[in-house]
Order: C-alpha cells, then structure tokens, then sequence
C-alpha cells in the first residue's frame, strides 16, 4: 500500500495546476497520468490562447504545458509523477488502484484525491462510421501536432465550433485540404475570429447539415451530406457528395467521470456542462468527503478555465489536509475572480446556468 498525502488523477491542464497550487501550499502530491508525458490536451494544442496574461493569452497551448512543468520542477521535492499508470478504481475505504504499465497493480492511500481526468470525444451515428479514416478532432490533432503525421490529403470536418475550426486551419496550414465543415446547427458555434481565418482560406461551412453516410471498402472514399430541418431530421432530396479521405468527428466532448461516480459521488446531467457532472461545493469538493474534482471532468469548458480551477481546486484540497497558506483568501478571491472573468461572456452566461445547478 502507497501512501500519499494528495493524490491527483490526471496529468492535463487541470491537474498540473492543481498540483503546483497544492505544491505552492507545500502539500505532497503524486500526479498519476495515464499517458507517457505530461500536459494532456495542450501538448497537442498549437493555437494561441485567449483570457488574461494570467491564464497566458496569446501563448501557445505547447507552450502552455511547457511553462507549467518547468514551474512543477521547482517543486521537485514535493511532487512524484507517475506516468503510464491508469487509475482503475476508487474505493469507499478511499483506497485508490492503478495500473502502471498493464503489469504492476497496486493500491494508493492518499489523504486527499482531485480527480481531474478530462473529458472524451462524442461520436457521431451514420452508415459506416467505424470505417478507417474516420477520427476524432482530438485524434486528428495527435496525429499532426505531436507525431507530425497527415491523417490523409482531404478531409470533410464535422463540427464548427471552436474546435473543428481551429484543427479545420490547423489542417490546412499542414497542407491537408479541408473540403468543407459541417453542422447540424443553423449558427456557427465557434468564434467567428475563427470562422473568418477558415472562411479566408476557401472552405466553406454549411449549417444545418450533417453527414448521411461514409461510403469506402477499406477506409473512406467519400461521405454524403444533407441539410438538416430545425428538429435536426434529414430533408431528403439536399444529399451532397464529397470526395474525402478523412472525416474528421469534432461534435463536441462529454466529462470524464466514471471514477467519481464509483467513488459514490452524486452526479447530475447538466446539458450546459456537457454530461454527467458531479455535485461539488465552491471549494471543488464533492459529495464524498476529501474528493475533489477540477476540469472537464466537472464540466466542459476551455482549458482556460480548467487551469484556473486546477488551481483553485488544488489550494482548497492541501488546506482540507492541513496546508493552509498565509496568503490562501487572497488566492482563493483571485482564482473566482479569473474564473468570473472567463465566464462573462455569451458563453459563459450558458455555463454559469449549468453551473448554478450543481454548487451545493
């Protein structure tokens, strides 16, 4: 049996935050990823940031994990990482198992958990979807901005938010064209800054449209599209055909949280948050005592907002186990005042809705 005084799950944005501000507080912590490296989704992330100089706008989200590991090394002594260890279960004992390279299962003990796991990609349901050449966004930006591989020479993108826009301009920027963009919406769910860089390369977006079928042997040869009425029902005699290698799937992302909900953790399905949401109180703590949680895994926003409560959640967690810094309202008042600040928006007005119904 390992013990550990504050156990974070996840080694993303959230979580790497989490563990400086904890660290900061002098806690002991013990990050488990179950990835090779560190960083999550911003080692794959080579757009600039919005937000404030605090959240490192207009930085690079490579860049981004960069910067917080070189800031996690100064705490060297008080954080152990564990990578290529996958957590597989939480215990009402508050025993926590990992995997460490599918052959050495142990237990962990720790004082405090944050469970800041992230968030998995939504699918899409139509005729052949399980065809090669059929990604995720997030897959697709794997392939190109951490292995520097093309997913193939032309590519129909599902989605037009902010990140089927922003990987459809990272693909064209590496030489893959992007026949179209796709969705089922009748308005663009992206910035329209993003929009308009994609629209000045030639690509068109199409609302209220959708993909009908793949059609391909091995991988995919083509995809037909169609327009789509205002219940999202397919309106027959709108059917397009485009000549595609590569659909790439960006409806969308769903909270990661099956370890919180074995934990025993209340959650609840807030359509605002994405998902099945734990219930937490200000301080991240949810239900279950001593289990706390930060992220996408409580609700999906920007990474942005994930790092902010990262360290918001990881400064409330080392005083719940008896690290209480001197300066901890000040950080506290700051972290909800950033968090505030990225959630004034349009958009944010949406998530503080979802928001309001999980804070107990």
């Amino acid at each position: 049996m390992k013990e550990v005084e504050l156990l974070i799950i996840g080694g993303g944005p959230a979580g790497l935050c989490a563990a400086l501000s904890a660290a900061e507080s002098s806690a002991k912590v013990c990050i488990v990823e179950r990835n090779k490296s560190l960083g999550g989704q911003l080692i794959k992330q080579t757009h600039m940031f919005f937000g404030s100089e605090k959240q490192y706008a207009s930085i690079r989200g490579i860049d981004i994990s960069g910067i917080l590991l070189d800031k996690l090394n100064h705490y060297k002594d008080n954080v152990e990482i564990l990578t290529e260890t996958t957590v597989v279960g939480m215990y009402e004992d508050g025993v926590v198992t990992v995997l460490h390279k599918e052959d050495n299962y142990y237990k962990i003990k720790p004082k405090a958990v944050i469970v800041a796991t992230g968030a998995f990609e939504k699918t899409l349901a139509f005729p052949n979807n399980d065809l090669p050449g059929i990604y995720g966004a997030g897959a697709v930006q794997t392939l190109m901005n951490v292995h520097g591989v093309k997913p193939g020479d032309r590519v129909l993108m599902v989605g037009a938010g902010n990140i089927g826009l922003i990987v459809s301009y990272q693909l064209q920027q590496a030489g893959v064209q992007v026949a179209a963009i796709l969705d089922a919406a009748p308005k663009i769910g992206g910035y329209l800054v993003h929009a308009s860089k994609i629209r000045r390369m030639g690509v068109p977006i199409l609302t209220s449209h959708t993909v009908k079928e793949a059609i391909g042997k091995e991988f995919v040869e083509k995809a037909i599209v169609c327009q789509v009425d205002e219940k999202f029902q397919a309106i027959e005699g709108t059917e397009m055909e485009f000549d595609v290698d590569v659909i790439c799937i960006s409806v969308g992302l769903t909270p990661l949280n099956e370890l919180l909900a074995m934990r025993g953790c209340q959650t609840k399905y807030v359509p605002q948050l994405s998902g099945f949401v734990p219930l937490r109180n200000e301080n991240y703590e949810t239900t279950i005592e001593n289990v706390f949680t930060a992220g996408d895994a409580t609700g999906v926003e920007e990474a942005s907002s994930a790092m902010v409560e990262g360290y918001l959640s990881g400064l409330c967690a080392a005083s719940k186990i008896g690290y209480t810094p001197g300066n901890f309202e000040e950080r506290k008042k700051d972290y909800i005042k950033q968090l505030n600040d990225l959630r004034s928006g349009p958009v944010g007005k949406h998530i503080l809705a979802g928001i309001e119904q999980i804070v107990i």
